[in-house]
């Protein structure tokens, strides 16, 4: 049974504060554990010591994952709900103008483009390693590093403890999938306890997005366990202090789902509007599911390489608010980015930052 070893008791009046959320159970006079190290956010509403429902899910945690329930329960009890992450879950209430341009805007800029040629610089052959060993360009590497924290300088100020119980446990009702949700971050609390109780860490020492997504790459803990790798060979995983590990490991995360060597992420596609058809073309939305031929027959015009492409193709839709949209024929590839963030809108600013970078630092 894996207990941690840098978290360290104190008693607090837990029978009181159960008491005043209606709480009687078995647990409320149990022990809590203290944070070391960990300054709490402001803004926070109870503890979740006080939830029946977040304690009865840590015991059933600590029996599946083999944990010392004692600590699992001193964990969750001691998280506090963060108002502003639940905000921030909320759905918008106000219709939602998407502008590719003004989107392009937050990202494509001199700052990133010089923190991205920086970074390159600074790790060449460990991207270079990277791309000989998973398949995936350097320049999409670091298009993802850049876009996700500015290659490290915005890794997120919440307290990754608080983010993923507020979202496990008081996730927006008003949001339309809100027990989706809620289960998602369910299992996510559960892994990222399980981690750090194994690395005997204290969980409340590390911050990161609302989300609770973490260090340069802004993995969620089941990706940080399932693609995390130690690309420096040290011994360890450190994705917010060692560039290698971030860098092996976004290349990881994108081999495993699916990057192919060597494919474009999408060609350049106009229309013939005189057999254009435009609402099947956008039907499967950004999965690539139409051949060349089944693409050119609905109206799509390509050119050149893009007619020798022998995998499936998807319309990708890049609306400009007011003006006229843009367009793209987007590959397998291009789908792969859109899973690390189910955007098309994001996995352009990948593409075009990654290449903005590489101009920077290629002869």
């Amino acid at each position: 049974m894996t207990r941690s070893k840098n978290f360290p008791y104190f008693r607090l009046a837990i029978v009181l504060i159960a008491a005043i959320a209606g709480y009687t159970g078995a647990n409320a006079t149990k022990p809590l554990k203290k944070t070391t190290g960990a300054k709490a956010a402001p803004a926070q509403g109870p503890l979740y010591a006080t939830r029946p429902e977040a304690m009865q899910f840590a015991a059933d945690m600590a029996s599946r994952r083999d944990l010392d329930p004692e600590w699992v329960r001193s964990a969750i009890g001691q998280a506090r709900y963060n108002a502003t992450v639940a905000r921030l879950m909320q759905p918008a209430t106000k219709p939602f103008v998407k502008n590719w341009r003004v989107y392009r805007s937050r990202f494509i800029d001199p700052i990133r483009i010089e923190a991205g040629r920086r970074f390159w610089l600074a790790n060449r052959e460990t991207l270079e390693r990277a791309e000989k060993e998973y398949g995936v360009p350097a320049d999409i590497v670091v298009g993802i590093i850049g876009v996700e924290t500015i290659y490290g300088r915005d890794t997120g100020s919440f307290r990754v403890m608080d983010a993923l119980s507020t979202l496990a446990f008081d996730f927006p009702a008003s949001h339309p999938r809100a027990q989706e949700r809620s289960d998602y971050f369910k299992g996510e609390l559960e892994q990222f306890l399980t981690q750090e109780s194994r690395k005997s860490a204290d969980p409340f020492e590390l911050k990161g997005s609302y989300a609770g997504a973490m260090g340069m790459p802004q993995f969620m803990p089941s990706s940080w366990v399932k693609y995390a790798v130690d690309f420096d060979g040290d011994g360890k995983v450190d994705l917010w202090n060692s560039p290698a590990d971030v860098i092996g490991s976004v290349a990881n995360y994108f081999k495993a789902y699916g990057w192919q060597p060597g494919m474009p992420s999408y060609y350049p596609v106009s229309f013939d509007t005189s057999r254009l058809d435009m609402d099947a073309l956008m039907a499967p939305d950004i999965l690539p599911t139409f051949s060349v031929d089944s693409f050119t027959a609905k109206g799509a015009v390509l050119e050149g390489a893009a007619l020798e492409h022998k995998g499936p193709l998807a319309l990708v839709e890049l609306l400009n608010g007011p003006d006229a949209p843009q367009y793209v024929a987007g590959t397998e590839n291009f789908y792969v980015i859109t899973r690390y963030n189910w955007s098309s809108y994001y996995a352009m600013a990948v593409l075009e930052l990654g290449r903005e970078v590489a101009q920077q630092v290629k002869p």
